[in-house]
């Protein structure tokens, strides 16, 4: 990609941004480029200019867009993970957020919507997971060697049950409203790690 001055840096991430907008609204399936020229007050040959691979090249980047706000709303506390009240905060925040974006969450236009599109989006979603497991095995090797966790307990396979659990709590919340599954999920996961 060509180098963008600070004003086409902007201009880009305001696509981008109102792009991810129109598909949690609409759907990855249903957003057509007029949608997001429109969210986003730009011309057809703006757009073009910057995903000259049209609504693919965007869909790509808004993919990255979400799996980056995925990581960035559990910061800092997710990189903190140093102690049981460090965890409990994570916790916390983890379903603050949910509760506050409801269905407009980023992993679940992410997940459900945009990964199954193509290999660069699931390649992108890919990344996401293991960054996300990456930061919660560091959290629990941390623990452990604090004395904290088990030693016997498996970093990766916790951290993985970890974020499958979040994941169908977030799907039980997103059909149903209740958050009370995602807040069992994360209790239980953090309960088990303390045994």
């Amino acid at each position: 990609m060509t180098v963008l001055t600070r004003k086409g840096e902007e201009t880009r991430k305001r696509i981008v941004t109102g792009a991810a907008a129109e598909i949690r609204e609409r759907g990855a399936a249903a957003t057509r480029l007029e949608d997001v020229m429109a969210h986003t007050s730009t011309s057809k040959s703006q757009l073009f200019h910057y995903f000259p691979g049209g609504k693919e090249e965007l869909l790509l980047a808004v993919a990255q867009h979400e799996a980056d706000q995925v990581l960035a709303d559990q910061q800092p506390m997710l990189g903190d993970l140093t102690s049981w009240p460090a965890w409990q905060a994570w916790r916390d925040s983890v379903v603050r957020r949910y509760l506050a974006q409801g269905p407009e969450c980023p992993l679940n236009s992410l997940l459900g919507q945009m990964s199954g599109r193509s290999p660069g989006a699931r390649a992108v979603t890919t990344e996401l997971i293991r960054q996300w497991q990456q930061a919660l095995v560091t959290g629990i090797k941390h623990m452990q060697s604090a004395g904290e966790i088990a030693p016997t307990l498996d970093p990766d396979r916790t951290a993985a049950a970890l974020i499958a659990g979040i994941q169908g709590g977030v799907v039980v919340f997103l059909g149903t409203g209740q958050i009370t599954h995602l807040e069992a999920a994360l209790d239980v996961a953090i309960e088990n790690l303390r045994a």
